[in-house]
């Protein structure tokens, strides 16, 4: 009995990296019973941050483990996207630095116990089909080695998704691409984002791809957030938009009231505020 629990704790040494996730299920998957987990928990190998989920402890839990674990580990159809993605990007300097939030999005509503977990930070969930037509996140890009897939649906995620390595392993986020996490913070106007901050952070989107740009342009279901991403880069005019042609793209008719009180758009029939030219 001994040697058995002294082999399956080698297992999962070897294959739980210290410091992420993974649920009851996943280990009950691999021959861990609820009595073996229980005593793994009385020994201190394993810790459990909420009910049903457990890690091999190594200083205190981040959020990026986090999304990694259910990423990779879990396989879980999850990324990173909108404010938290450009944050990751480096566009942080346009947005507040206090990161309570972190913004993912995918098809399914993230796990109950990710709100159970003792962290300064709140998840929330967008629904991604909301936003796009065609979405292909189906779990994270890569794995823990980092293998690269190369398949036909791999190259349709690379136009909208990408990955950025992370701690001391460099373990893989999957994030939206900054051309995607822009369409997805603007479908957050203007109930959760303010014009203003989305004025200053395009004049520094310099060098968005605007081949990337089109395609999601065009597999975009929402018309306010097509109109203002048009709106806001007629505004400062980057390289990247002469190389867009918006004829292509459905910009919907009739107008959208977005703002009460404020100013019309003529061009793309909007409300927009009063006071963006003075901010």
């Amino acid at each position: 009995m001994a040697e058995h629990t002294t082999s399956k704790l080698k297992w999962l040494e070897q294959t739980l990296p210290e410091g992420l996730l993974v649920t009851a299920g996943w280990l009950e998957e691999h021959g861990f019973s609820s009595s073996l987990r229980s005593q793994y928990v009385s020994g201190g190998w394993l810790e459990q941050p909420a009910r049903g989920v457990f890690r091999r402890s190594r200083g205190q839990l981040r959020w990026e483990q986090v999304v990694i674990s259910l990423q990779t580990l879990l396989e879980f159809p999850v990324v990173i996207g909108g404010r938290t993605a450009l944050e990751l990007h480096g566009y942080g300097h346009f947005l507040s630095q206090d990161q309570r939030e972190v913004h993912l999005y995918g098809k399914t509503p993230l796990p109950g116990w990710m709100s159970k977990l003792s962290i300064p930070t709140h998840f929330v969930f967008h629904k991604s089909t909301k936003l796009f037509r065609n979405d292909h996140i189906t779990r994270g890009l890569t794995s823990l080695s980092w293998n690269i897939q190369t398949n036909d649906d791999a190259r349709n995620k690379a136009e909208s998704l990408t990955h950025i390595p992370w701690g001391q392993w460099d373990w893989p986020l999957t994030l939206s691409t900054p051309e995607r996490a822009l369409l997805e913070l603007l479908d957050e106007l203007p109930q959760k984002e303010s014009f203003s901050l989305v004025d200053k952070l395009m004049e520094g989107m310099v060098s968005l791809r605007p081949n990337r740009l089109r395609k999601l342009l065009e597999d975009c279901h929402s018309i306010k957030v097509k109109r203002l991403f048009f709106f806001f880069a007629d505004r400062h005019k980057p390289d990247w938009l002469k190389h867009l042609d918006r004829t292509q793209i459905d910009l919907g008719s009739g107008d959208r009231m977005l703002v009460r009180g404020g100013k019309f758009d003529s061009t793309y029939r909007i409300t927009v505020p009063e006071d963006l030219d003075a901010v």
